[in-house]
């Protein structure tokens, strides 16, 4: 690898936190390309890895609030257990607080339900982002007169641009709470057990650690 490309992990963050800079890079991509404002209220559909990275980063970048919604109640709690000012398994019960809507609006499930009733969910000018990877073949139902009419925007994002290095600076001072992120560690000998905990919705982050934990 050229030296250009690399980056050097800051001292503040252990060696086993590490892997969290790719994800988070693009979340940071993301970010560039819904260009929120300060004071914006966020609604966040998913509380899994990416959910979670997502509202630490909108709480750091100056969100007024920031909602998430996920069926799996466990998952709610640790949103809540990171600063969530509102929780819920559904938009419609968050929706008293926010009658007008929310100015950002990611999708971090891919799934065509959530993304279905998220587009609903903006403010007049707000910004809907796609952050979720949902099948290729899927397709979902929205009205166009409303993105017309109320002047919606819909915003793709999948990877990292230009977002690695900021990434890197980011999780090195500190805004993303990786203790709280990384909750299982796999030997090489128990790797099939790992995508069996994700299917099963129980954790966020998993590692498989060959040589034994990490520091």
């Amino acid at each position: 690898m050229s030296a250009r490309n690399c980056y050097r992990l800051p001292e503040t963050v252990a060696l086993a936190h590490a892997p969290l800079m790719e994800p988070l890079s693009a979340i940071v991509r993301g970010f560039d390309l819904v260009a929120p404002k300060l004071g914006d209220h966020f609604l966040i559909y998913g509380a899994g890895t990416m959910g979670l990275l997502h509202l630490q980063v909108a709480q750091r970048a100056g969100a007024a609030s920031v909602s998430v919604v996920d069926l799996n109640e466990d998952r709610l709690a640790v949103a809540r257990k990171l600063g969530a000012d509102a929780v819920a398994t559904g938009a419609d019960a968050l929706a008293a607080a926010h009658p007008r809507g929310w100015e950002v609006v990611t999708d971090c499930t891919g799934t065509i339900r959530a993304i279905e009733d998220g587009l609903t969910r903006p403010v007049r000018g707000g910004t809907f982002q796609q952050f979720g990877c949902a099948p290729d073949q899927e397709e979902a139902r929205f009205s166009p007169f409303r993105i017309y009419n109320d002047e919606i925007r819909i915003v793709g994002s999948i990877a990292i641009l230009h977002s690695y290095g900021r990434a890197v600076e980011l999780l090195g001072k500190g805004f993303i709470h990786s203790d709280t992120m990384i909750t299982h560690r796999f030997g090489l000998d128990e790797y099939a057990t790992a995508p069996a905990t994700f299917q099963q919705g129980s954790g966020r982050k998993l590692q498989i650690v060959p040589d034994g934990p990490l520091t």
